[in-house]
């Protein structure tokens, strides 16, 4: 019989919600057992040894107490570059299109629902190479070298078909990245609640730099000093293309550094119950609690986002210009130099508050269970809402912007870590694909055409009463429905949810 041998470096050191456990050394032995069937969710005390088979690429007994400084450095840089290749291009896209490709409102929708379209159905392929046949660095390798020639693409064509299908491959190839990324960072940190928020940080700075250098470059080479309104907003419509050829860069470099991460295997096993498809495992424990009650509200926070990415901007614009006064038009000039132009400007405030949040989960995970740091993510979108509905003056707004770090690191950022926590080794790569396809793929389709298609025209001010949009009307639909969310987590996510110790 096998040797168990009990935690971590076999001192029965075992992660949990409120921190790590320490037991004495085990040498006991354990008969050894077949894999539990389907929708079987083996759970083992924290005082008795445990049974792992090799993982991908170590076992919980395995793992060092701390996560070396070379392993960190190298899935921070990786969670810099991942980002850095989103953000360069996604907050400049539909102005470039509208502005400078000259495609339709209609169009130009079209277009931003392509890449979720991809996103759907990207994760079954990619988590089931990852867990099954592919190493995950490896993978993410060939995706990002297809994904930095399909962006490149997307700067040269100009024309609308073309354009929505690169699209289309394109977040068939790139989105399923956002959650291996995920993966390989949770497969090799000693502690998820200790090391995953520092490293993950890294990409909000990815972002925030990406976007920054674009916005740089639209102020000091798109934007004609001696200009009208029209003939500059023209120049920053065609600067904005540099955006596309920087994210295609960006992807290079990522494909090259990814082969240099550490090594993540497949699972490799004779069972024959390993060897079936990865996703129907994974949906196979995501239909049991806590998971289910998680990817269900998944869906209506991810359509509460569309409305902030959608609407946010041109809100922030307009009640800023309503302020009137010297000291607002200043203050805004000042974040134009230091941030760019053409950005979102004011709404980098949520992603630099997104990176306090991300450095302080480390400590917030060992006070705060995680139905407790869902709960304040959801209060904070509900907040958000709430204050652009009812409280739309600068100073407010700005904090209503700023609570996109709570918004994100309580709710999304905590629900990949509980995602990870709750599924087997063998299927853990799927599983946070088949929640990124909840956020990135149904969530934004479903969400866009919520946003824009029904409760925008809803809010929408007729020509006779002065047009324009009416926010309060807006902000409001989703001020409900994060409250509505709020309930159900309260209600249905279990109290005493502890991560799954054996596989």
């Amino acid at each position: 019989m096998p040797k168990i041998v009990g935690g971590l470096g076999g001192h029965g050191h075992v992660p949990g919600p409120f921190g790590s456990i320490r037991g004495p050394p085990s040498t006991r032995t354990a008969p050894t057992s077949s894999r539990p069937k389907a929708g079987f969710r083996a759970r083992i005390p924290f005082d008795h040894p445990q049974t792992c088979p090799e993982p991908r690429p170590m076992t919980m007994a395995e793992k060092p107490h701390r996560t070396s400084g070379a392993v960190k450095f190298k899935l921070s840089l990786m969670m810099f570059l991942q980002y850095a290749i989103w953000g360069a291009w996604l907050p400049i896209l539909f102005p470039f299109l509208l502005g400078y490709r000259g495609f339709s409102l209609e169009q130009t929708g079209l277009c931003l629902s392509a890449g979720a379209v991809g996103a759907i159905f990207g994760p079954f392929l990619a988590g089931q190479l990852a867990d099954r046949s592919v190493s995950t660095e490896r993978l993410l390798a060939a995706s990002h070298f297809i994904g930095a020639i399909l962006v490149f693409m997307l700067a040269v064509v100009d024309s609308f078909l073309p354009f929505i299908l690169i699209s289309a491959v394109y977040g068939l190839v790139y989105a399923p990245t956002l959650a291996l990324t995920n993966s390989i960072s949770f497969a090799h940190i000693a502690d998820r609640d200790r090391d995953f928020g520092p490293i993950r940080l890294w990409g909000t700075i990815g972002w925030i730099v990406a976007g920054i250098l674009v916005g740089q470059y639209l102020l000091r080479f798109s934007t004609p000093a001696d200009g009208g309104p029209d003939e500059i907003a023209a120049a920053q419509d065609a600067g904005r293309t540099v955006a596309f050829y920087l994210s295609s860069a960006l992807g290079l470099i990522m494909a090259v550094f990814c082969l240099f991460l550490p090594h993540t295997p497949p699972t490799n096993s004779d069972d024959e119950e390993t060897k079936k498809l990865a996703w129907i495992e994974a949906l196979g424990e995501i239909r049991l609690q806590p998971l289910l009650t998680l990817f269900l509200i998944a869906i209506p926070v991810s359509m509460i986002h569309q409305f902030y990415f959608v609407f946010t901007s041109d809100f922030v614009t307009d009640i800023q210009n309503a302020a009137g006064s010297q000291g607002a038009d200043a203050f805004a000039n000042a974040i134009n130099q230091v941030l760019g132009v053409g950005g979102g400007g004011l709404m980098t405030i949520g992603q630099m508050s997104e990176i306090i949040v991300l450095a302080a989960i480390p400590f917030l995970a060992r006070s705060v269970t995680r139905k407790q740091l869902l709960l304040i993510g959801l209060a904070a979108y509900a907040g958000r809402m709430a204050i652009f509905a009812f409280a739309p003056t600068l100073i407010p707004v700005l904090f209503g912007v700023a609570l996109h770090g709570l918004c994100f690191g309580c709710f999304i950022f905590v629900a990949f870590m509980v995602v990870d926590e709750h599924t087997t080794p063998d299927v853990r790569a799927t599983a946070q694909n088949l929640f990124n396809l909840v956020i990135v793929g149904i969530g934004i389709i479903v969400g866009s055409y919520f946003a824009t298609g029904i409760v925008a025209n809803w809010a929408t001010i007729p020509e006779a009463e002065g047009g324009g949009m009416d926010f309060a009307k807006l902000f409001s639909v989703p001020m409900w429905m994060a409250i509505a969310c709020f309930v159900v987590m309260l209600i249905a996510y279990p109290r005493n949810s502890k991560p799954l110790t054996a596989s």
